[in-house]
């Protein structure tokens, strides 16, 4: 069964598109019936996040599979299918494996590295268990994406870009305000990069921490980890107004600290105050509008980048570690592909082989029958040893090669030799 990617991400894809497209956790179920309601498709995961909305699945064939997801993709989320004309794309069989492969690393990330996209790889996994739309390939197609973020994380320091890019923009922010201890901060988000904020604020001995999230839960176990105060979006701008350092990343498709926000904020502190707004999201949050209101500084992703831009050979050489982690990974998931594929015909390879020596068994009962235990338990070695050796070759040579292709032929020829139904492709 061939595995088939298809979807839209920020390379290609507006804003309002991406966010048009997205799913939250509500839309699931009905999306996972619409998908395997469709022939083509057998099994399906769905990967949305702020900055791609991706399906990867196992279908009968390329052109039917990616007729039967793009029409899943545009109905369900009410897109008009020449609005994907340009957007969209699509991966097909290895080149499914390493795509999902590098987005799990980060390598495909707007942030490098960044810690939250591994997170969503294996929450989008679990929900489609719990949806019951997962089997044994898109299972082990997961499995090996999780495995390969993990290590690309432990064995190389892609990870480490974006603590980098967080120290830096606290780093700034304690220049701005002549340091942090003691200030008072809001950190908007409760993912990866909103987690790595508060951290390092605790860090420089802030005061008072705050943490707002549209979903109050994920930011109760944020702010229990950092000793921090929880809430939701709707105090946010009265939040702003007491805070003196204002971080947020928090992965939602349009501004979520307005200009007008931060002006009103602004009334309701001392004259002299000053604030330091760090949009660490990707699309921005915080309207750079506010950059322009006096005594607020604020710096952004693309400020933070500059400020910390490795030499090139170092990036470099992180990316082309990560990079060589997600070829193995994929070789590896390959392999067990080709093992997965060949094996009902190297089990019934070995069922003839059981068979043909059963029948001699049979056959030779009366002649053996003066033999004495030993003498016979000698002939049924040697019949047995005979069968395996005969099996042996072709069925290492099978374990070898890789189909379509070589592996194809030879499949092909002994299932039909040992008159064994198989299909290669299946």
């Amino acid at each position: 069964m061939p595995i088939l990617a298809l979807g839209v991400s920020y390379r290609r894809a507006r804003v309002e598109l991406l966010e048009r497209l997205s799913f939250v956790a509500d839309d699931l179920p009905k999306a996972y019936r619409a998908l395997v309601d469709e022939a083509e498709i057998n099994e399906a995961v769905i990967l949305s996040t702020c900055n791609r909305v991706e399906v990867y699945a196992g279908v009968g064939s390329y052109h039917a599979g990616f007729l039967a997801l793009k029409r899943v993709l545009t109905e369900s989320r009410e897109v008009a299918p020449e609005e994907l004309a340009e957007p969209l794309y699509s991966h097909y069989e290895d080149d499914a494996a390493e795509h999902l492969f590098e987005v799990a690393a980060g390598l495909d990330s707007m942030v490098l590295g960044e810690p939250q996209i591994l997170s969503q790889v294996r929450e989008a996994f679990r929900a489609a268990e719990a949806e019951g739309t997962v089997g044994p390939l898109v299972s082990a197609l997961f499995r090996g994406a999780i495995r390969t973020g993990k290590r690309a994380r432990s064995e190389t320091a892609i990870g480490a870009a974006p603590d980098t890019m967080v120290r830096a923009g606290v780093d700034l922010a304690e220049r701005s305000l002549g340091g942090l201890a003691g200030r008072s901060a809001l950190v908007v988000g409760a993912g990866g990069m909103a987690d790595l904020a508060a951290r390092r604020l605790r860090e420089r001995s802030v005061g008072h921490l705050r943490i707002l999230n549209r979903s109050v839960e994920p930011a109760r176990r944020l702010a229990a980890r950092t000793g921090g105060e929880p809430g939701g979006l709707d105090v946010l701008a009265a939040a702003i107004a007491r805070a003196d350092v204002v971080v947020s990343s928090t992965g939602a498709a349009g501004l979520v600290v307005s200009e007008a926000d931060v002006r009103r904020a602004l009334r309701a502190k001392p004259d002299a105050a000053r604030v330091f707004l760090l949009d660490l999201a990707v699309p921005r949050d915080v309207d750079p509008a506010v950059a322009s209101l006096p005594g607020v500084d604020l710096a952004d992703i693309d400020d933070l980048k500059r400020a910390v831009e490795p030499g090139p050979g170092a990036a470099r050489t992180e990316i082309d570690a990560a990079r060589g982690i997600v070829g193995e990974e994929v070789r590896r998931f390959t392999a067990w592909r080709r093992a997965a594929r060949l094996a009902p015909l190297i089990e019934a390879l070995r069922a003839r082989g059981v068979e043909a020596r059963d029948a001699e068994h049979a056959r030779l009962a009366g002649r053996l029958s003066g033999l004495d235990a030993e003498e016979r338990a000698a002939v049924e070695a040697l019949v047995e040893g005979v069968v395996a050796k005969l099996l042996h070759r072709p069925i290492a040579r099978l374990k070898q090669v890789s189909g379509p292709g070589e592996g194809d032929a030879l499949a092909r020829a002994l299932a039909e030799l040992f008159d064994i139904p198989f299909r290669p492709g299946a």
